[in-house]
C-alpha cells in the first residue's frame, strides 16, 4: 500500500453539513454542532478567552457543595486559620522553596517582611482549603485550586508599587527614572496590543542570525517542506536523521542562533540531517485533520529521506511532533504497509504518548471547554497563536506574567532580546479540525493509550514499535509533564533510554553543550524481564551527569548506527535555500 493512502479514523465529517457553514456536522455521539449555538459560545469565548465559564461554575460547585458537606474538613481549617492568625503556624516548605518573588535582602525589612509573610500564609490557607475535600473530582479539584492560586497571585505585594521595596528602592536609586521608564514600556506595549516591542522583535531574524543552518529545501507538500541539511563533516553516519518538531511551533527552535543549534550540532557531530517545516495554516485549511498531518509530515517525508538515502532512519520528534512520530513508528513497526525496518531509531524529546496525566494543561481540557474552544475557533477556521500563547503563559504566569510586570512595568527594566523569546513570539495557527481533533482524542479521551487511536482502519499501538527509543523529559514542564512522559515504559516494548533534563519545556530541550547550570539524569534501558519501576524510584536511582544531553545522545545515535562512516549522499534537487519559505508565514 502507498503510504499517501495511509489516513487516520478520526471524528466523522461526513453529516449534515449546515448549509451556512461548512464547519457544521452531526459529531458520532449524535450531537449537532448549530449554527446559532456556536454563534453564541462563540460571543461568550469571546470574553472569557475560550475559557468555559460552565466548566468553572461546576468545578466549583462540586468543590463548594462537598466542602459544606465536609464539617471534618471545615474544622481543620478554622484550625488552621487561626493558627495563621495567631501566627503559630510555620509556612509550609513547599511553599517557600523556588519562592523567588520575596528573596531580595529589601523584603526582609518591616513592613514589608509582614507583607509577604501574610501573603504566604493566605496561600498556604488557601491551598489547603482547595485540595484533599473528599468527593470532589481530581479535575474540579485541580481547576479550583488553579483558579484560586492565580487569583491570589493577582494581589501578592510584589505587584503594586508601594508594597514592593525593590520597586522602590529602583525608584529611589534612579530619582524616578524606573518610574518613567515602567510608564514608557507599558504605554508601548499598550501600542503595540500585547506584541513583542520592535527592538526586540528585530533584534532575530530568521535566515540572518537564527535559523542559519546551511541547508536546502528539497521536498515541499501542502503541509511541510522538507530542509536537508549541508555536511560539515567529510564522512558522515550511514544512517540520516529526521526530525519533526511540533506543528503549534516554527521548527527554529532547533536551529536557534549557531552556538545553541542542535541541528547544527548533529551535522558537526558527522550526522545528515533532514527537518520537516510545518506551513502556518490559514482560514481555507479549516478541515486539515490529524489524517492530512500524519500523511503529509511523517509518511511523505519519511519516504523522501528513504528516496534521497536509502537508509534506515533515526526519527525525532519534538513535543506533539513528538506524539505524531510515535503513531506512525507504530504504524510502521506493524510491519502491516511492508516498513518494519524503515526507522532505525526513534527519539522522542519533551513528547508524550499517554495524555492521563498532562500536568496543567489538562485544566483546559474537558468537554465543555472543548466545545467553547470549537466555537471560538469555528469563525476563522483555526486557532491563532496568540491565544495558544496565552494559554502557556497562564501555566506559567508567576514568571511569565507577575515577574514581567514587576520587571518592566514597575521598575522599568526590558528584557534583553534573546533567541528564544524572538521564536515564542513567533506564534502560528492550528486548523480548526486539527486542534479539535488531537485535543479530543489525545489529551480527552487518551485514545492513543487505550488502544484506540486508528490508522487505516486499524490501532495504532505503541507497543508495535520495534526500534529502540531514546526519551527525554524536562523537569519543569508546564507543558508535557517528565512523568508523563515517562508512562512510555508502561506501553513500549522497544528499549527505552529515558533521560530526564533540568529545565522546561524549550530551555530543558535547546541545552547546547557549555550551557550553565544544566544537568541531566540518565539510566540504561531495563532489561528484558526486568520489573517496572516508578517514575520517582527511577529518578532516585539514575545517574546524574553535570552539562548538556546533547553529546548523551549523540553517543546514543552512534551506537545505534552501523560502524563505518561514509561519504555524505547527494544533496536533493533544491526547491529554495533553508530556512525555505514555510516558516516565513505570519
Amino acid at each position: 500500500m502507498n503510504l499517501n493512502d495511509v489516513t487516520t479514523q478520526s471524528e466523522p465529517q461526513t453529516a449534515a453539513k449546515a448549509e451556512e457553514h461548512p464547519a457544521c456536522y452531526i459529531d458520532e455521539h449524535g450531537v449537532s454542532t448549530n449554527p446559532l449555538d456556536l454563534r453564541m459560545q462563540s460571543a461568550v469565548a469571546k470574553i472569557t478567552g475560550g475559557v468555559s465559564p460552565i466548566a468553572m461554575s461546576l468545578a466549583f460547585q462540586d468543590w463548594l457543595m462537598h466542602l459544606a458537606a465536609s464539617p471534618g474538613k471545615q474544622m481543620e481549617l478554622l484550625d488552621l486559620a487561626i493558627k495563621l492568625g495567631a501566627d503559630r503556624a510555620p509556612i509550609a516548605p513547599e511553599r517557600r522553596e523556588g519562592e523567588n518573588r520575596f528573596s531580595a535582602p529589601e523584603w526582609s525589612a518591616w513592613p514589608f517582611n509582614a507583607f509577604s509573610h501574610a501573603f504566604l500564609q493566605t496561600e498556604q490557607f488557601w491551598r489547603e482549603a482547595t485540595t484533599g475535600v473528599r468527593g470532589v473530582s481530581a479535575h474540579h479539584a485541580d481547576v479550583v485550586s488553579f483558579t484560586a492560586r492565580q487569583l491570589l497571585d493577582v494581589a501578592s505585594p510584589s505587584n503594586y508599587f508601594w508594597t514592593n521595596p525593590e520597586v522602590l528602592h529602583k525608584a529611589y536609586e534612579t530619582q524616578g527614572q524606573s518610574v518613567l521608564k515602567g510608564w514608557s514600556n507599558w504605554l508601548q506595549d499598550l501600542g503595540g496590543r500585547g506584541q513583542a516591542p520592535k527592538d526586540e522583535a528585530s533584534a532575530y531574524e530568521v535566515g540572518r542570525n537564527v535559523a542559519v543552518t546551511p541547508g536546502k529545501v528539497v521536498y515541499r507538500n501542502e503541509l511541510v517542506e522538507l530542509i536537508q541539511y549541508k555536511p560539515q563533516t567529510a564522512k558522515v553516519y550511514r544512517e540520516p536523521i529526521l526530525i519533526i518538531p511540533s506543528w503549534i511551533m516554527k521548527y527554529y527552535i532547533l536551529d536557534l542562533s549557531p552556538h545553541n543549534s542542535m541541528v547544527r550540532y548533529l551535522v558537526e557531530q558527522g550526522h545528515t540531517v533532514f527537518l520537516a517545516s510545518w506551513r502556518n495554516p490559514v482560514a481555507a485549511d479549516r478541515d486539515l485533520g490529524m489524517d492530512d498531518y500524519l500523511r503529509h509530515g511523517v509518511f511523505d517525508t519519511v519516504r523522501e529521506v528513504d528516496r534521497l538515502t536509502g537508509h534506515p532512519i533515526h526519527a525525532v520528534g519534538y513535543c506533539l511532533g513528538g506524539t505524531l512520530l510515535a503513531i506512525a513508528a507504530a504504524v510502521y513497526g506493524s510491519g502491516r504497509h511492508g516498513h518494519a525496518g524503515k526507522l532505525k531509531s526513534v527519539s522522542l524529546l519533551a513528547a508524550q504518548t499517554d495524555f492521563s496525566d498532562p500536568g496543567e494543561l489538562g485544566l483546559f481540557i474537558d468537554h465543555s471547554e472543548l466545545a467553547f474552544l470549537d466555537a471560538m475557533m469555528w469563525q476563522h477556521g483555526y486557532l491563532d497563536g496568540s491565544q495558544m500563547a496565552g494559554s502557556f503563559r497562564l501555566l506559567n504566569s508567576r514568571d511569565m506574567i507577575w515577574s514581567r510586570i514587576m520587571r518592566e512595568y514597575l521598575m522599568g527594566q526590558r528584557n534583553i532580546p534573546n533567541d528564544l523569546m524572538a521564536w515564542n513570539a513567533d506564534t502560528t495557527r492550528m486548523p480548526y479540525r486539527m486542534h479539535s481533533e488531537y485535543l479530543k482524542h489525545l489529551f480527552l479521551d487518551n485514545d492513543l493509550a487505550e488502544g484506540r487511536f486508528c490508522v487505516d482502519g486499524k490501532a495504532a499501538v505503541v507497543s508495535d514499535i520495534k526500534a529502540p527509543m531514546y526519551v527525554v523529559g524536562t523537569g519543569r514542564d508546564h507543558v508535557s509533564p517528565w512523568k508523563s512522559v515517562y508512562k512510555i515504559h508502561l506501553m513500549a516494548d522497544a528499549p527505552v533510554d529515558f533521560v530526564l533534563a533540568s529545565g522546561g519545556h524549550n530551555a530543558g530541550i535547546v541545552c547546547e553543550p557549555g550551557h550553565a547550570n544544566r544537568s541531566f539524569k540518565s539510566m540504561p534501558h531495563r532489561p528484558p524481564g526486568s520489573h517496572f519501576m516508578s517514575p520517582e524510584e527511577w529518578q532516585q536511582t539514575a545517574e546524574v551527569t553535570e552539562g548538556s544531553w546533547w553529546p548523551h545522545w549523540h553517543a546514543w545515535l552512534a551506537r545505534h548506527s552501523a560502524a563505518e562512516q561514509v561519504a555524505p549522499p547527494k544533496m536533493g534537487k533544491a526547491l529554495c535555500d533553508a530556512p525555505g519559505q514555510y516558516v516565513m508565514g505570519k
